[in-house]
């Protein structure tokens, strides 16, 4: 459930879904970094 705009694109937009898998793990490995737990990061 990630809608935001991810290395310049949005993620809605992406048509392909490799890109579009490839976008969210970079959106993790981001808010992992910055010290989030992963439960908030995935909203469980």
């Amino acid at each position: 459930m990630i809608k935001s705009v991810i290395c310049g694109y949005k993620i809605e937009e992406i048509e392909n879904p490799l890109t579009k898998k490839v976008r969210y793990l970079d959106k993790l490995i981001d808010e992992l970094a910055k010290g989030k737990e992963m439960e908030t990061i995935l909203r469980k």
